[in-house]
């Protein structure tokens, strides 16, 4: 008989318990009346009492003669009943996974880790641990999202691999080392399995077949190396295998998985053919490596050309006779035509017309055809179609969360940014209707879409190019004797128009429309000098684990939830804001995680302010008490409560008022041309506090 789990054995308790006492002679509802010894009095007397006496009545060595003795012991009797059964239901309901508990606190305990994690023996995983997700009988553990923790080490064994029932595992992000743990060949119910942006080293695991539920397996930017394993054919149900940027080598197997929609091998060492299974996949995903689309000759080809040799003699002298024959038919015909014209030119002519207005009809209907399949908005003065795309010369500008960006050269004088979307979640219909919304934002402070283009294999954005490149460039790019660094005027108009962009975008649609996605990175100056944001609506079409960088800029409750909102927008751009007065990145991932919202609120703590901001804004005179500020500003912003933290509008017009108040003390570079509505100033009564 098999043992009953830490679960099963109080309910099976609580069951034996209430089948006891149902059973018992003592219950109520066991009970038969004995009317016939009853006076009209007694018959009159209330149900309970009546109850009780027959309940004696079967016990004559217990009888007792007092009614109001006998209402107390069956009131004893029930509420004692009741709370047994109470007691027993609630130990029922409340059952903890207790060897899963148990593993995950073996796991926190023996991994280092900067984030803090509320796990403890005290508290209840299903209800009150973050980052952990119960089954809906709150028996097992089946996801763990630990993305973006600051875990350090190797895994520790005999920990994560005894979580069986786990199905999502999320260890992005982090500084983990060491192999491919064999702990988790384990969980043989995983469908998600997230390592991305680790230290990963050695092979690959052997044996992916015991993970036959696998969807999604993201193994990117780590040390692993080898080849890729055969096994993952097995893998029928995968549709997303992501091993970019690690030291892969050989051949790719033959991996003939119809599910399969999202394949990335870039930069690896793979060598030889591409397999034919996966030339639907576009070349891309295939770059950075030493590989070929099509063997120039097949296995069978040096048979084919001694078969056509033989020929050779032959097949010359006939398609020599055969172009002499032709070559005479042609003058015949070309000298019976040219007669026939100089007898009637006049209506030879107006035929010809004719006929030329009609292929060229022909032909600017196939052009057009053609042209529509990159659709372009209304104000758009580019004119291209999808084969001068592709033909351009492109240039890798960067690789974020929702995609990589090119700089696509189509003429001397037309240079366009196309982002290339990885991993959409949407359909077509729902692709277009969020480009055709995002497509109509017209605002200087964001950034326009010109142009997209869907299709099975490709999803492309076309924005226009910004030749001075993002502000995250200006701000981490190489520093020498060379570089001309972001002064504070410059950094000023950077914050003002990505806050009148977003407050833009946030007064869409009554401020259903998020972006989700705000980052120096996303961000560049426009033709006056302010900050213009793009990548604009992106966040609800792809779902995609954040980059180390990138999570630096989300809010506390969205690493958790994965849900975008106003308030996230507000935290990504207080971190914005930090980022500028400090010229730090947002996260720092080397021998230890350092986040730059906790580094400054520890400098603030500890009153030395003057600390936080970038040496290269000390050189400028009399802007100190802007910076202090900006400061406060952005740590408003960067609460951990969203609903503290100030609404977008509110933010811009704090903003605006710093660079209005005190813009005759500041050493200006240039004066204030946005040619923009001033707003009335208003005087900030309560100073801003600093969150702890």
């Amino acid at each position: 008989m098999a043992k009953p789990s830490s679960r099963q054995t109080p309910c099976l308790v609580f069951q034996s318990t209430l089948l006891f006492i149902i059973s018992s002679p003592l219950f109520p509802h066991s009970i038969l009346s004995r009317k016939k010894n009853h006076t009209k009095e007694e018959k009159k007397q209330h149900s309970f009492e009546n109850i009780s006496y027959t309940c004696f009545a079967l016990h004559p060595n217990f009888f007792i003669q007092s009614t109001r003795m006998r209402n107390k012991m069956a009131l004893l009797f029930f509420y004692s009943e009741t709370f047994i059964i109470g007691a027993m239901f609630f130990i029922c309901i409340g059952a903890e996974p207790v060897a899963d508990k148990q593993a995950l606190l073996d796991f926190l305990h023996n991994m280092n880790h900067s984030a803090h994690l509320n796990w403890n023996k005290s508290s209840s995983v299903c209800k009150n641990w973050t980052r952990v997700t119960c089954n809906t009988e709150k028996s097992r553990v089946i996801s763990l999202q630990l993305q973006s923790v600051g875990l350090n080490g190797s895994i520790p064994p005999n920990t994560l691999g005894r979580l069986k029932a786990l199905q999502n595992l999320n260890l992005a992000s982090n500084n983990i080392t060491g192999f491919f743990p064999s702990d988790f060949y384990k969980l043989k119910n995983l469908t998600f399995l997230f390592l991305q942006f680790n230290k990963f080293s050695g092979p690959l695991p052997l044996d992916f077949s015991v993970w036959n539920n696998l969807t999604v397996v993201d193994f990117s930017n780590n040390g692993f190396n080898g080849s890729i394993p055969l096994s993952v054919s097995n893998l029928t149900h995968l549709t997303s295998l992501i091993l970019a940027n690690n030291t892969l080598s050989g051949e790719i197997p033959d991996i003939n998985i119809p599910s399969l929609k999202d394949l990335n091998l870039e930069n690896n060492n793979l060598s030889g053919v591409v397999p034919k299974t996966l030339h639907r996949f576009p070349s891309l995903s295939f770059s950075g490596n030493n590989l070929t689309f099509v063997n120039v000759y097949p296995p069978n080809s040096h048979i084919k050309r001694k078969k056509h040799k033989g020929l050779k003699e032959q097949a010359l002298l006939g398609i020599i006779i055969g172009g002499c024959v032709l070559g005479i038919l042609i003058i015949a015909v070309f000298w019976i035509v040219c007669c026939y014209k100089k007898q009637d030119e006049a209506g030879q002519l107006v035929k010809s017309q004719k006929n030329k207005e009609v292929f060229s009809d022909k032909k600017e209907a196939s052009e057009s055809l053609e042209r529509n399949k990159i659709v372009f908005f209304e104000d758009c003065n580019y004119v291209f179609d999808l084969e001068d795309l592709l033909r351009a010369s492109a240039e890798v500008l960067g690789k974020g969360t929702f995609g990589t960006v090119y700089k696509a050269a189509l003429e001397e004088t037309t240079t366009v940014a196309v982002k290339r979307l990885k991993e959409v979640t949407v359909g077509k219909r729902e692709f277009e209707q969020q480009m055709e919304m995002v497509g109509g934002i017209r605002h200087e402070n964001v950034a326009a879409l010109r142009a997209y283009y869907y299709s099975k294999e490709e999803k492309l954005m076309v924005y226009d190019f910004y030749e001075q490149g993002s502000v995250s460039a200006m701000l981490h790019g190489k520093r020498g004797a060379d570089r001309i660094p972001l002064d504070w005027e410059t950094r000023l108009r950077i914050a003002i128009g990505v806050a009148r962009g977003i407050a833009h975008i946030h007064a869409i649609e009554e401020g259903k429309l998020v972006h989700a996605n705000i980052k120096a990175s996303n961000i560049f100056l426009n033709s006056k000098g302010y900050g213009s944001i793009s990548d604009t609506g992106l966040a609800t079409m792809i779902i995609t684990p954040t980059s180390p960088r990138a999570s630096g800029y989300l809010a506390p409750e969205v690493t958790e939830t994965r849900k975008a909102t106003p308030a996230a927008d507000v935290y990504s751009f207080g971190v914005l804001l930090l980022e500028l007065l400090t010229g730090k990145s947002p996260l720092h991932v080397g021998e230890e995680v350092v986040h730059l919202v906790r580094w400054v609120n520890s400098v603030v703590r500890e009153e030395w302010t003057s600390e936080v901001f970038d040496l290269e804004l000390l050189r400028y005179p009399n802007i100190e008490e802007e910076m202090v500020e900006m400061l406060q500003i952005g740590m408003a912003c960067v609460g951990r409560i969203q609903d503290q933290r100030p609404k977008m509008d509110e933010v811009l017009r704090m903003v605006e008022e710093i660079h209005r108040g005190n813009s005759g003390n500041r050493l200006s570079t240039e004066s204030r041309s946005d040619g923009s509505t001033p707003i009335t100033p208003h005087v900030i009564e309560t100073p801003i506090s600093l969150p702890h």
